[in-house]
């Protein structure tokens, strides 16, 4: 199978994120082990949800992990022109939902695999493809838990996110997180009788807006745009009728963090100002949604370097999104994104990815196995 076969494959699977992935992981599971590859599946504690890592050479050398997500954004818009979950192709063009985020760097990755297992490898490569990263990352932490007993330590991990095959050494952090008020329903002709919840969510609105204001007052990282942490309200929920006093208010916001700020710090204050509620007689709670630190490797770091060898091209500073790097960086390995596709096309209808980007991507992971071979 070439590399177009295989996203072909991958893009069939409706892997929507927070969803059972056992066909996708199956599937992915079983190509690798048709090539010998060590492969290993790591059950999420969801129960139906699973991690994969694999090893091409000797595991217990410190090698290189490549590192994807299964799962995709819902695809629900009426405006695609075809099939969200049947690759099609047009000139130059191969649309469907996952073909930039990620599911194109997976194939890449996995027509890559016959190559690499035919190169005597003095250093592994490994490949890390995680669940649930499209809402908050959260099966990744669970493989990187594990990764102690499956390889050595890393010398750096390159995550696969769509950067143009030009590869970033940071992103910024971010935390999400839902407020719920709860207070007293009546009729809207006896406001005295009852506890507004849309009132008193005005309160932690209020806090947000200001402190998404006071962040554009630094500290600042000139390698983002824009160069300070920021923070808003991105959804707000309550009432059934205008004449009834609403009796459930809730709000999602969320932060996103330059390296250095704790992005969950930044909703603080709002959580604050929320659960000062409670004195007025609300019922308050916060639920965090998501939350991954930041990243930011060093200029002058070796991983930076290699990727900049395999490309062409000398590391961008950073970007605004957020992808998994910054966990793995957070457990003590170097970590840099670099792969193909542009993240303006993803999360929308007719993502495509480009036949260019995906031979490209599946060129520099074959160069860094000759890199590892003996």
């Amino acid at each position: 199978m070439d590399v177009f076969d295989i996203l072909d494959r991958l893009v069939a699977f409706p892997s929507v994120a927070g969803r059972p992935n056992a066909d996708i992981a199956g599937w992915i599971a079983a190509y690798l082990a048709e090539h010998g590859t060590q492969v290993t599946v790591l059950p999420g504690p969801e129960g139906d949800r699973s991690n994969l890592f694999a090893t091409i050479g000797p595991a217990d050398i410190p090698g290189y992990i490549l590192s994807g997500h299964m799962d995709v954004v819902p695809a629900g818009e009426l405006q695609w022109s075809s099939a969200p979950f049947a690759l099609r192709r047009e000139d130059e063009r191969l649309y469907g939902r996952g073909t930039t985020d990620m599911k194109g760097f997976l194939a890449a990755v996995l027509a890559a695999v016959p190559t690499l297992a035919g190169l005597p490898l003095a250093r592994p490569i490994h490949l890390a493809f995680s669940y649930d990263e499209e809402v908050g990352c959260r099966g990744v932490p669970h493989l990187i838990a594990r990764l102690p007993e499956l390889c050595a330590k890393p010398l750096g991990v390159i995550v696969g996110e769509p950067t143009g095959m030009r590869a970033v050494r940071g992103h910024k952090g971010k935390a999400a997180a839902r407020v719920t008020i709860k207070g007293r329903s009546g009729h809207s002709s006896r406001p005295d009788l009852g506890l507004n919840a849309i009132h008193a969510m005005s309160e932690a609105l209020s806090a947000a807006v200001a402190e998404a204001e006071r962040l554009t007052h630094g500290p600042f990282n000139s390698a983002f745009e824009p160069p300070y942490s920021s923070l808003q309200a991105g959804v707000v929920a309550g009432g059934q009728s205008v004449n009834i006093i609403p009796d459930t208010c809730t709000l999602d916001l969320e932060a996103r963090a330059i390296p250095g700020v704790d992005p969950v710090s930044l909703l603080a204050p709002v959580k604050a100002r929320a659960e000062a509620l409670a004195a007025d007689g609300f019922l308050v709670e916060w639920t965090p949604i998501s939350a991954y630190p930041a990243m930011s490797l060093p200029p002058d770091a070796a991983l930076a370097a290699l990727l900049s060898a395999l490309t062409g091209e000398a590391p961008l500073a950073a970007v605004s999104y957020g992808t998994e790097a910054g966990l793995y960086q957070a457990a003590g390995f170097d970590s840099i994104i670099c792969g193909p596709g542009d993240i303006g096309r993803a999360h929308k209808p007719d993502e495509y990815i480009l036949a260019s980007e995906l031979t490209a991507c599946q060129r520099m992971i074959e160069a860094l196995g000759a890199r590892c071979a003996a």
